[in-house]
């Protein structure tokens, strides 16, 4: 590890003279042997590819295959039909999905154009694609760094580096550290320059060691390119029904020819018999339908600011159990923020939450006016610039209403003694009025260090002992609660006095405690998540006391037993930590495959995972959940590129609002399958028992097909964006294993398939008494007797399906107790779904077309009365699960 070696050892290694750099033939040589300092991009998937991913589907196979069959039968409307659906459901699919992967073009931009480098002896700037590892890169305020480099020189340097480590505070670098421990968080590496990173101070010289992927950045691009795309709950549900129905179209296809041939029936009959079976055991509508209801999903979650890149994504959120969440600028609000201040016995809370306050303290106005005038950034309501330390500072100023601006234009600064990271200290030289006045910030045990007074009252007087231990304790103290502490002193003086004059003999005012604060809005998050059986879990780059303060804050965890650091982790096998992992709610100082490791312990323990982040180093973990969640405001390109669904309002309100609809949303696809199964059985049974006791076929391929993607298309269409559950956020997550069958929902779809399969056969049969036949002698009767009845069987089947479809919303609820005008959209589905079918026999091409006749108002007195039979069935035993439930203190 090159931050682990001496100078001397790294410059002997890439065999390089920091006075001269490396010549333009050593350059061409490197260039050839490690290649040009830029990130591998990933593959792209084509228009094709993408299309051929989406009928990636055993349910997609199932249709494909009975198209493959109608075709060879000649029924080619059937085949056309079929091939529709499925061109239907990879489109929408596609249309969500067809942006490409921008992670890793996002990770290419944020490395620097342009950079200084020593070569021949000379300081030239190059593009940085050309830096190889071996070159001396000057460093100074302003630039990105190009590559991963070891710092040979520095003076001052601080490096911004959140979007690696998570921290908002710039890290000071220091080219003499060495260290000996391997296991060192990159934020800790205070020797190196990570490429990406942002020079915010100072400058400084180093020689590159890494360049493109074998940088800290390529190590996140090489994740990002890991094929992760597992499938989503939702996928393996509906993988395995379309595997279920396939094998139930086949096996009813045989068992058909069995008891055909046994029967001694024609066997052309009897293919078509079976395919009219298998087109009846499968749902063709059902992939379409599925994509739509997510699609209508993503629309409403965008209305709710999370917009989601991948369909299934919004199911797998209502499974989700884990939020792993970024500290900085997800969980805090990205801005040091000054929470108290102190001088000489009287501690002060500053309400934060207010634009203004007022002090009648002198000593108070005397702190808050040095710690201004000391301190280079600006704030203003818009924007901000600076140091972030000295940003809360200036807020905290403009809140107490003394102004830089006009601070700066009644003390105008003459001189200052920039700071320094060995004093930590920073001073100023302000003209007041005929004299002068020294303000010096910093570190308060330096501080206390050069001052030999105190105010106390508004009067410097002599500074004790006493008073040290005093201000040493107070700092202490807040320092355990996370918070970041930065004394203040002044010293007046009649003349003006050279920079190192002005740190001597200072009177000390207090100091001041500062920290991240929690975004307001997150711990009733937090609380309500874990309502739903949600556990919330904070990682960050930052310190473990800081991360835990906030934790106990945001009410995430109650003590630091309850953290980890990278360190820690790396102590242990992956086994163990994926063990042990439910213990923790918060891993600190963790490195982008730290994130990715945890991340993958929760998932090995069963878990479905939501990782939430804004910066570069969340990416990683970002793809490797079941669910990324990127920040849509202060996110980075990359973090949003490799996450599942981005907020629009970087809100960690909003992920538990986009949980809320997941949920919502999966049970209405539940009610669509199994709503769509119950018509699909019925079809079945039907014709099964038609062949089984010799009958003729009640219903035709292509009725039913009408049946499969018309009429049971609007019905199913609005149960899947049924209004939601109130009380789904009081129930635990979802088993992601739970089949779409649990908790007696396949009891319900045989129940109703049987129902309408034998009001189909009754309504057959009533057709053919008016015909003069019988349905025991159905086999011999004429053409026109058989359409006559099938018209009967099918308008039966049609309307008591869309019937059907209203006792569908709930499994315990009346549909009076859901609220009947509730869903607008599902009783227009029905009258829509009636007038389709009125039409249908009505109309002399369309009745040919489908061989069925116009039927007399007494027959559709009879059709109603019969499709009423499922959903009144199906209410009444409603009312005996009610009674049950609440006799045994069961929600409904």
């Amino acid at each position: 590890m090159w931050f682990n070696k001496s100078q001397s050892e790294v410059l002997k290694e890439l065999d390089v003279n920091v006075s001269t750099g490396l010549s333009e033939a050593e350059v061409s040589q490197r260039l050839e042997k490690y290649g040009e300092n830029k990130l591998q991009e990933a593959k792209k998937k084509t228009l094709i590819q993408l299309f051929f991913a989406q009928l990636n589907d055993a349910l997609i196979y199932v249709l494909l295959g009975a198209a493959v069959v109608t075709l060879i039968v000649g029924e080619y409307a059937d085949s056309v039909i079929i091939l529709a659906v499925v061109i239907l459901n990879a489109t929408i699919g596609i249309i969500q999905e067809s942006k490409a992967e921008k992670a890793i073009e996002a990770l290419n931009k944020l490395t620097t154009p342009r950079s200084l480098v020593r070569r021949d002896g000379e300081v030239k700037e190059i593009s940085s694609l050309q830096i190889v590892p071996g070159d001396v890169v000057i460093l100074d305020a302003g630039r990105y760094v190009p590559a991963d480099i070891r710092l040979v020189s520095s003076s001052n340097l601080q490096i911004e580096e959140s979007a690696l480590t998570g921290e908002s505070v710039p890290s000071d670098k220091y080219y003499d550290k060495e260290f000996t421990e391997e296991n060192i968080p990159v934020g800790d590496r205070a020797n190196m320059a990570f490429m990406s990173t942002l020079v915010t101070y100072g400058r400084g010289e180093g020689v590159v060691v890494g360049t493109g992927m074998e940088t800290i950045v390529g190590n996140i691009a090489k994740s990002l390119n890991e094929e992760t795309d597992s499938m989503t709950p939702l996928q393996k549900r509906m993988d395995e029904l379309g595997k279920t129905l396939g094998k139930l179209a086949l096996g009813i296809t045989i068992l058909m020819f069995i008891i055909g041939f046994l029967q001694g029936r024609d066997l052309l009959d009897m293919l078509l018999t079976s395919i009219s079976l298998a087109v009846a055991a499968i749902p063709e509508g059902l992939p379409a339908i599925v994509a739509i209801v997510l699609a209508l999903g993503v629309t409403r979650m965008s209305k709710i600011n999370a917009i989601v890149k991948k369909l299934p994504a919004v199911e797998t959120l209502g499974s989700v159990n884990i939020i792993c969440s970024d500290k900085t600028g997800t969980l805090t609000q990205n801005k040091m923020t000054v929470l108290k201040y102190y001088t000489h016995d009287e501690e002060v809370d500053v309400d934060i939450h207010t634009e203004t306050m007022e002090t009648s303290d002198e000593d108070a106005e005397e702190l808050i006016k040095s710690f201004v005038l000391c301190s280079d950034a600006t704030a203003t309501a818009k924007e901000s610039t600076g140091d972030p330390t000295e940003i809360a500072l200036i807020v905290l100023g403009n809140r107490f209403g003394l102004t830089k601006e006009e601070l700066n234009r009644i003390f105008p600064r003459v001189d200052e003694k920039p700071f320094d990271s060995d004093r930590k200290l920073m001073s100023t030289l302000n003209q007041e009025g005929e004299a002068y006045r020294v303000h010096t910030k910093g570190a308060i045990d330096n501080i206390l260090k050069i001052s030999t007074s105190i105010l106390i009252n508004g009067k410097s007087v002599p500074l004790t002992e006493e008073h040290k231990k005093t201000l040493l304790d107070k700092s202490v103290e807040m320092s355990n609660k996370a918070l970041r502490v930065l004394g203040v002193a002044f010293k007046d003086t009649q003349t003006k006095i050279s920079p190192e004059e002005m740190e001597k003999d200072l009177t000390v005012i207090g100091f001041v405690a500062m920290i991240d604060p929690p975004r307001l809005e997150v711990k009733d998050s937090i609380a309500s998540a874990h309502g739903a059986g949600i556990t919330s879990i904070m990682i960050t780059g930052d310190h473990k006391n800081t991360a835990v303060a906030i934790a106990k804050e945001l009410g995430i965890a109650e003590d630091i037993s309850q953290a980890m650091t990278g360190a820690e982790i790396d102590e242990i096998s992956d086994e163990e930590f994926a063990a042990n992992i439910n213990r923790y709610r918060v891993f600190a100082r963790v490195s982008p495959e730290h994130k990715v490791k945890i991340v993958k312990a929760y998932k090995a323990q069963g878990n479905i995972v939501s990782m939430t982040g804004d910066g570069v180093n969340d990416a990683p973990s970002l793809k490797h959940a079941d669910i990324g969640v990127a920040m849509g405001i202060t996110g980075t390109d990359v973090s949003k590129g490799a996450a599942d669904m981005i907020l629009t309002d970087d809100n960690f309100t909003t992920i538990v609002a986009a949980i809320e609809e997941g949920r919502n949303i999966y049970n209405n696809i539940k009610k669509a399958v199994i709503f769509l199964l119950s018509c699909n059985l019925g079809e079945i049974v039907a014709i099964f028992v038609s062949v089984l006791f010799s009958f003729a076929i009640p219903l035709l391929p292509t009725q039913i097909l009408w049946v499969n993607l018309v009429t049971d298309t609007l019905p199913a269409i609005s149960l899947g964006v049924d209004p939601g559950d109130p009380d789904v956020m009081k129930k635990e997550p979802r088993n992601p294993k739970e089949s779409f069958f649990a908790r007696g929902a396949g009891i319900r779809a045989v129940i109703g398939g049987l129902l309408i399969g034998s009001l189909t056969l009754l309504a057959f049969s009533i057709g053919l008494r008016e015909r003069g036949s019988s349905i025991w002698a159905s086999a011999d009767a004429p053409e026109e007797v058989l359409v006559y009845a099938r018209t009967m069987a099918f308008v039966v089947l049609a309307v008591s399906q869309l019937f059907y479809s209203l006792t569908m919303r709930s499994e315990t609820k009346s549909i009076f107790q859901v609220g009947f005008f509730k869903n607008r959209y599902l009783l227009m589905s029905i009258v829509a779904g009636v007038v389709l079918q009125f039409i249908l026999i009505s109309t002399p091409f369309l009745a040919d077309a489908f061989k069925v006749h116009s039927l007399p108002l007494n027959d559709w007195l009879i059709v109603f009365g019969l499709s009423l039979l499922p959903l009144i069935v199906n209410e009444i035993i409603k009312i005996f699960m009610r009674t049950y439930r609440n006799k045994n203190n069961l929600p409904l």
